[in-house]
């Protein structure tokens, strides 16, 4: 038996807003939504696509979820998110906090290549130096 990663689930207050937060930052789509529940997934996940793809190689989604309590403190988990090379890495952290993202601390420190960052409502995630793959 295989298994493979379906999804993260983010628990939120609007979810509406949390999903279209993150298909902006990572130039995702959404694919399904109810009042309750929004999964996003990469823009190359068409229904189609997904059909012919094996198993093992369909890309994970995101999904929101209402939750009636509030975010209390840091994440146990987080996203990691990369730009490419040939991508300028501090104007996509710009425009992540002009999406509405935050500068964290979590302790970090200043001598680490990577920064911390939170979504509109308040779930940690860092953006690594840039990546070839």
């Amino acid at each position: 038996m295989a298994l493979r990663w379906y999804s993260v689930v983010v628990d939120c207050f609007d979810v509406a807003a949390q999903a279209r937060w993150w298909a902006a930052a990572l130039g995702w789509k959404i694919f399904y939504e109810s009042p309750d529940e929004v999964v996003v997934v990469p823009q190359h996940a068409t229904p189609e696509k997904l059909a012919t793809m094996p198993w093992a190689e369909v890309p994970p989604g995101l999904v929101f979820v209402t939750v009636p309590e509030g975010k209390q403190v840091k994440n146990r988990l987080h996203l990691d998110l990369a730009p490419h090379t040939s991508d300028d890495r501090d104007a996509e952290i710009a425009r992540l906090l002009e999406l509405g993202a935050t500068r964290v601390d979590v302790g970090q420190g200043g001598d680490v290549s990577w920064d911390v960052l939170a979504d509109p409502e308040g779930n940690e995630f860092c953006v690594l130096s840039s990546r070839e793959m």
